[in-house]
């Protein structure tokens, strides 16, 4: 919650809206309801006008029982909001030096409710929120969050406009060999394929009677050129960048033309490269060397993850890159689950659950949501640093970063001060050029959060009343500030001893 007695202190920015409402409840009220809820969540400020120096200020309203009213009559109306994500306690009158003003929380709405549109119209009714304001939901920003909302998991539509013969019978019998390793005697080990495939999930009964792949089937079976008539923006990269001379030291792309192209080859030849750098302490057991540790099962884990939580309608496909410190991953689709929830484990909401089926019936990730609660531990164990998740907008993706090091051999982000107020940081930029989405480190979610509040209640903060409400030295708050800015979520004011921190407007 902000300060409400220094709002003077504030500006509007991606979590903070402010309209005088003088003439009554404003339109764009409800711009900015479906972009807080299609976003971050946010708060609206009625009775609250924004000077020319961006500073925020209270204007008394007349009547602010009346324009609540009228607030809950128009949200509750389906022709006005798709939904309505309020209570009561969103809603309230406060009193402002002496001015009576309207604060409206609005949460982030869970998968099932997106999009959050308004006026009746997805199309010209959906929002989302950045830095500048609210803006139009492309099409394809919408598409993908109508495919989220469903119950079902995008991979279990039956394609009724193909047949068994997409399918690479090399992929199939290499699934079965490694299932019959993973569950010996397992009942379906002497089905033929054609039952195997059904009872796996890769194939289904469509509307006509017949047996037609699934969308699970065709991404880890198919061939790649018949996964391109599903998904048009269909491709799985894997880079090593090694060295600084040359772009990529090795490459292994699904459209080459001399492998499969599928998701169940590609994870096997990602996985073999990724392993082949990995200390292997000597360890014996029965008899045997083990030559499996955490380190290998946890990347194990992140891959998987990004192959079964990925959105293949979505742009730029998967992009998987080795470098010398560290190995990056990254998928197209936003998280359906709260970041700190998916940190805790136990939550479990895969984008493609056939998919996730099929590895796990070849021990292959896990079912009950401990993957990075799990790989989270085995870093720290290795005295790394900490593996980083970017979210990005417009398009959609999430980014994982495994570093491979605690870190002191990487090139660190460089700050420099250009005048009083304008901060610039030089670090490596996304693998694919992006940089206009929210980094969070994961083991620091919690933290960030915390700082973000702590931005929103009190408009500014030095770094050392964050280290105080952290409870961490000054080092950790400056690093995290750092990373926000990088993000354009927190900006810089002032230089040196004098530096405070506050949103971005």
């Amino acid at each position: 919650m902000i300060d409400l007695n220094h709002l003077e202190k504030y500006t509007e920015n991606n979590r903070i809206e402010a309209k005088k409402a003088l003439g009554g409840l404003p339109h764009s009220i409800w711009e900015t309801y479906s972009a807080f809820a299609n976003t971050l969540g946010g708060i609206i400020l009625l009775g609250v006008e924004e000077y020319k120096d961006k500073t925020l200020h209270t204007i008394d309203l007349p009547e602010p029982e009346s324009l609540i009213k009228e607030f809950w009559d128009a949200i509750n109306n389906p022709k006005k909001a798709s939904v309505n994500l309020l209570t009561g306690k969103h809603v309230r009158i406060e009193e402002v030096n002496g001015d009576h003003i309207i604060v409206i929380e609005v949460p982030r709405a869970q998968r099932y409710y997106k999009p959050v549109y308004v006026d009746g119209n997805p199309v010209s009714g959906t929002y989302r929120r950045n830095g500048e304001g609210d803006y139009h939901c492309t099409e394809e920003e919408m598409r993908a969050m109508y495919r989220d909302a469903s119950i079902k998991t995008q991979d279990m539509t039956v394609l009724e406009n193909m047949d068994s013969s997409v399918f690479c019978a090399e992929s199939i019998r290499s699934y079965r060999q490694r299932m019959k390793l993973s569950r010996p005697n397992h009942v379906w080990e002497t089905l033929d394929d054609d039952e195997f495939l059904m009872k796996l999930g890769a194939t289904g009964i469509g509307e006509d009677g017949k047996v037609h792949p699934t969308a699970a089937g065709l991404l880890m079976f198919g061939y790649e050129y018949e996964i391109l008539r599903e998904y048009p923006n269909y491709f799985l990269d894997y880079r090593e960048e090694i060295d600084d001379v040359h772009r990529w030291t090795d490459r292994f792309i699904s459209s080459s033309g001399d492998w499969s192209g599928n998701v169940f080859d590609f994870y096997f030849h990602v996985y073999n490269k990724l392993q082949l750098d990995l200390k292997v302490p000597f360890e014996m057991e029965g008899g045997f060397r083990v030559d499996d540790t955490p380190v290998h099962k946890a990347i194990r884990e992140a891959l998987a993850n990004c192959l079964v939580n990925a959105d293949y309608y979505g742009r730029r496909g998967i992009v998987i890159v080795k470098k010398r410190h560290k190995i990056t991953m990254s998928n197209p689709g936003d998280f359906r689950v709260e970041l700190a929830e998916a940190r805790s484990g136990g939550m479990s909401d895969p984008r493609n659950g056939i998919m996730m089926k099929m590895f796990n019936l070849i021990d292959i990730g896990e079912r009950a949501g401990s993957g990075i609660p799990s790989i989270l531990y085995v870093w720290k164990q290795q005295g790394w640093a900490s593996p980083t998740i970017r979210q990005s907008f417009d398009p959609n993706r999430i980014k994982l970063t495994l570093p491979l090091s605690d870190g002191s051999d990487d090139n660190k982000a460089a700050v420099t001060q250009n005048g009083d107020d304008k901060v610039t940081i030089n670090r490596e930029s996304d693998d694919n050029g992006d940089d206009n989405g929210e980094e969070v480190t994961i083991t620091s979610e919690t933290q960030k959060a915390m700082i973000i509040d702590y931005l929103t209640d009190r408009a500014e903060g030095t770094v050392a009343e964050l280290s105080v409400l952290l409870g961490v030295k000054s080092s950790r708050v400056k690093k995290l500030i750092y990373e926000l800015i990088a993000d354009n979520i927190v900006v810089a004011k002032g230089a040196n001893r004098n530096r405070t921190y506050k949103l971005k407007a």
